[in-house]
């Protein structure tokens, strides 16, 4: 299938002029409504923390944000911070405008097997090859924690991002957002 040469084109909120009705940030906090597009990709070295129960699936002072408008952030965690043996490769793709194709994850512990909890992008386009070697988890599928802080999911079924107290929307997923 070709892949349009511009993904950006016929985007409106590009992250240059936040929409009038988006939430406006306080001290300390993001509008998910400036981020830019094409989605940046942000170092971050707070302690994030990946878990179901007593099981440690990762940690990491060492992830990256990819941000992105209407989308609370996704943190991707480098595979070197993931516990061994715990993902197994799941079935199916997805495919991101930017990224590239998607690769998804289930967790195996010993109480049995959870669906797809991550995705990774293994050969991702140039532009984000440095997401090659990082795996993202979905909050809403295991715990997540960013310097402590339990992050709540995005909503939907389908989207990753992970909100926090620093982060506002209104967020894609949320009723209404369909379109977006």
């Amino acid at each position: 299938m070709a892949q349009d040469a511009d993904p950006a084109k016929g985007w409106t909120n590009t992250g240059r002029q936040r929409p009038s009705w988006a939430i406006a940030p306080e001290a300390g906090q993001e509008s998910v409504w400036d981020y830019p597009r094409p989605p940046a990709i942000v170092d971050d070295t707070r302690e994030v923390v990946v878990s179901l129960g007593v099981l440690e699936i990762a940690r990491s002072r060492r992830s990256v944000r990819v941000l992105e408008p209407a989308s609370p952030p996704t943190f991707y965690v480098p595979w070197a911070d993931v516990t061994p043996d715990v993902l197994v490769p799941a079935d199916g793709a997805s495919w991101c405008e930017w990224k590239g194709q998607a690769r998804y994850w289930s967790l195996v512990t010993d109480d049995g097997r959870v669906d797809e909890v991550a995705w990774a992008y293994p050969q991702a386009h140039a532009a984000f090859a440095r997401l090659r070697d990082y795996v993202a988890f979905y909050p809403s599928r295991v715990e997540c924690f960013v310097d402590g802080e339990r992050v709540q999911p995005q909503p939907g079924r389908f989207y990753g991002g992970w909100i926090t107290r620093e982060v506002v929307g209104p967020f894609k997923g949320e009723p209404g957002t369909g379109g977006w």
